[in-house]
């Protein structure tokens, strides 16, 4: 309808992946307050709080310290990130969505963990690790691995989003 009358329509959803699909821009709202406005793939791939990042879809968000620009460490490792800006030695929140995680035998991956339960659904398996460092990460993947298989962790430096500390 809005095509066809080429008219601005203000739609208020709280169906995220209504608001996704149907919208060239998307405002998050929490408490009345505006969060992000952005393009729906801007939303999700870049969103600037742990509120937006968790409103939107699934996610990891997890402390970590940005040692320097594109350089986070997470657990106590190091990741690459495209991140700049947000100085040295900072306490930083992370986030990684689900599908960007690669589960790898345990000596290949970045942190170390243990599957702890596999749920398939329907177009991925999503699974649970627990990391030696004490996280827990939701990975969905097209592979199974089982409850109580080692894993390797990997995540590549454009799918690590660095957002300042939610408060």
């Amino acid at each position: 309808m809005q095509k066809e009358l080429g008219i601005t329509f203000i739609y208020v959803t709280h169906d995220q992946e209504e608001a996704l699909t149907m919208s060239d821009t998307v405002v998050v709202m929490k408490e009345g307050t505006i969060q992000q406005i952005g393009k729906p793939t801007d939303i999700y791939n870049e969103p600037v709080n742990a509120y937006v990042a968790d409103f939107i879809g699934k996610s990891n968000i997890v402390s970590a310290i940005m040692k320097e620009d594109c350089l986070v460490n997470i657990e106590g490792e190091d990741f690459e990130c495209v991140d700049k800006g947000f100085g040295t030695n900072c306490n930083v929140d992370v986030v990684v969505r689900p599908e960007d995680i690669y589960l790898v035998e345990p000596d290949k991956g970045k942190l170390k963990g243990k599957v702890e339960s596999a749920i398939f659904k329907g177009v991925h398996y999503e699974m649970c690790v627990f990391t030696e460092g004490g996280g827990k990460w939701i990975v969905h993947d097209t592979t199974l691995f089982a409850a109580g298989t080692e894993v390797g962790i990997l995540v590549k430096p454009f799918d690590i989003h660095v957002m300042h500390k939610s408060e």
